[in-house]
This record gives structure tokens, sequence and C-alpha cells, in this order.
């Protein structure tokens, strides 16, 4: 017995020695993000839907990574968030240190455009915060109150540039929906827009975020204090039941086609992109981090106390999304693209 305990604890010691020779296995993403800071770029100016949910993803996302980096927020605005994306396409470290958070109508502008300087489906998605609703708005106490006066008198509307949502949707229904609207564009993002409705410049944001309106004047919709005329979504959002989707807007059937290729994008909503060429391993350690952010309660009830809405999705299934976009038929994306064109004018 004595042998046998002795040879126990001979055995033991061996391995505890072997053990403590052999280093701990190392974790190669960790080792790749400790000490590092990534920047997340952002497409329009501070004070939007874009700007509110992509500064939460760069103060939350690096407690949630391997190696915990610092992950700060940069706005470049610029033809509705292109000059963002291209950045990301071309410029930007493929290595899983460079995010964006851009346009959601990205796919559809870059398909309907032919233009081949980015290839949409090679910017992966992390994830999506939240799915949304964009909402044309004007301010309590305006002289209209529905999307059938829109069909009446004439509206000045406050848009952004290029083919963003901003511009798109109230063209879009210029267009194809039978409004009056007399379109100002070029401001730099919807808080521009809203300050310059403020200052009686404009009556209507043309395209606003509904989670970045429940954020700032949560009255303005629960309470129905101000006039929402139309909303860029597939189904009318619970808290809209009264107002219509652009979709139910169209004059003709080919209209409506186009209004509803354009309320697809709200499905990628306010998304988390990054670059092409991110090694497999890095890019799946992102989405993993990206789906406990959002699915940790206390991440949860930061954006309750925030006001911010939270729809999350996986990034492989935003990735779907923009696979399907790119597949929408040619001669509605020649329609949406006229009316792209015109912003040029």
């Amino acid at each position: 017995m004595q042998v046998k305990m002795n040879m126990w604890h001979l055995t033991a010691g061996v391995a505890c020695l072997l053990a403590s020779a052999v280093p701990a296995v190392a974790d190669p993403v960790a080792d790749f993000y400790k000490g590092k800071t990534l920047r997340i770029v952002i497409g329009y100016a501070a004070g939007g839907g874009y700007d509110l949910y992509g500064r939460v993803f760069a103060e939350q996302f690096g407690k949630y990574l391997p190696g915990k980096p610092t992950v700060i927020a940069q706005n470049m605005p610029g033809a509705g968030s292109f000059v963002a994306a291209k950045y990301l396409h071309d410029v930007a470290p493929k290595d899983g240190t460079a995010f964006g958070c851009v346009s959601q109508t990205l796919p559809l502008d870059a398909v309907m455009s032919g233009q081949k300087e980015i290839d949409v489906t090679a910017l992966p998605y992390l994830g999506r915060l939240v799915d949304n609703t964009d909402i044309g708005l004007a301010t309590p106490g305006a002289p209209f109150s529905t999307y059938a006066d829109a069909r009446k008198e004439e509206i000045v509307v406050g848009a952004t540039g290029g083919a963003s949502p901003g511009y798109l949707v109230p063209a879009a229904l210029l267009a194809h929906g039978g409004a009056k609207f007399k379109i100002v564009s070029g401001y730099g993002g919807s808080n521009d827009v809203l300050l310059a409705m403020e200052r009686k410049e404009v009556q209507l944001v043309g395209s606003i975020g509904l989670p970045s309106v429940l954020q700032r004047n949560s009255a303005w919709i629960l309470e129905r204090k101000a006039p929402v005329l139309y909303q860029t979504a597939l189904k009318r959002h619970p808290l809209l039941p009264h107002v219509p989707t652009i979709g139910e807007l169209g004059v003709t059937e080919e209209g409506t086609a186009v209004l509803r290729a354009i309320a697809a994008s709200s499905d990628v909503g306010r998304a988390i992109i990054t670059t092409p060429g991110v090694p497999p391993e890095r890019l799946a350690a992102l989405r993993k981090a990206f789906l406990a952010m959002v699915s940790d309660p206390d991440f949860l009830d930061l954006m309750k106390k925030r006001s911010l809405e939270i729809g999350p999705a996986p990034g492989a299934d935003i990735d779907a999304i923009v696979r399907d976009v790119v597949k929408t038929p040619r001669p509605v994306l020649d329609k949406i693209q006229a009316i792209v064109k015109s912003a040029a004018k």
C-alpha cells in the first residue's frame, strides 16, 4: 500500500511539473486586441440617429471583445454616408480594427447606381442594434397633420444629400406618392434638419429615425403631439398604427414597387459594419462580442435609461438582407436611380 501511495505521489508530482512547464494556451484574438484603439466612423453629422447608435457602440463594445480594447467614434459625413463607406472599403485597416455606422440604404444605393467603387457584399456586418423606421416629421403646431394634406398643399421638406433616406424618401414620394413637396437638400444630418425646422427654414424633416425622436421628444410620438406624415417600413410600427407606410402611398403599381423597395432597407436599420478582408477568426469573435453586448441585461438597461430602442439581429442575417437587396429588379432600380439623379440638379 505504501509503495502504491508513493507511486501515486510521484506520478502526481511529475504531472504538476509538466503542467507548470507548459505555457497557458494563448488567445490570438485577445492578444491582437489587447491595448489597441479601434475606431468606428459614423457616416453622418453628430446628433442624429446614426450618431446616437454609433457612439453607444463605441462606448460599450470594447468590454465584450477579448483583450478589451478602446473604441473611439469619428463622424465622417458626406454623400449620404458614402464617404464613410468608401473609406471603410478602400482605406481603413482590413484587420478588424475599423467599423462603421452607415446608411441603411447603402446596399440599395450601390446596386441601383450600378457603380463598381464599392462591393457592398464584401463589407460584413457585425450585427444590427435596431431595425429602423424612418419617419416624415413636423413640429407641433404645423399647418398640416396628415399625408393627405401633403397631396393638397406644398410642404417644404429639409433633406440630407446624396442618396440617403433623408433625400430619397421624400423625393420618391414626390415622384410616386402624389406629394407636393419642395425639397431643400444638403443638410449634414437629421439633427441639422431639425434645427432648420426650428428656425422655420423648412416645415418637415424628410426622414428621421423613430428611435432618435423617441430619445429626444418622446411625447411627440407617444402623445401624438407632432404630425408624422409617413413611415419608411414594410409594416406599420406599433407606436404609429395611424401613419401609412410609404409602400401604401404609391399612386401606381410601379410607384408602389419603388416605394416598397426603398422601405425594405428598414430591416438593415442601425447596424455596425466592418471592412473587407477581416480574418475569419476575428470576424467570428467580433460578431460573438456584438451578440454578447446586445443580450447583456446591463446593456439593455442602459439603452432603456437612454430611451434608445433595441432590436438586434446577427451580422450574418444582415449580410443575407444585403444579398437580397442587390437582386432588386432592374426596372425598379432604374426608377429609384432617376430619383437619386434628381438630387444633383
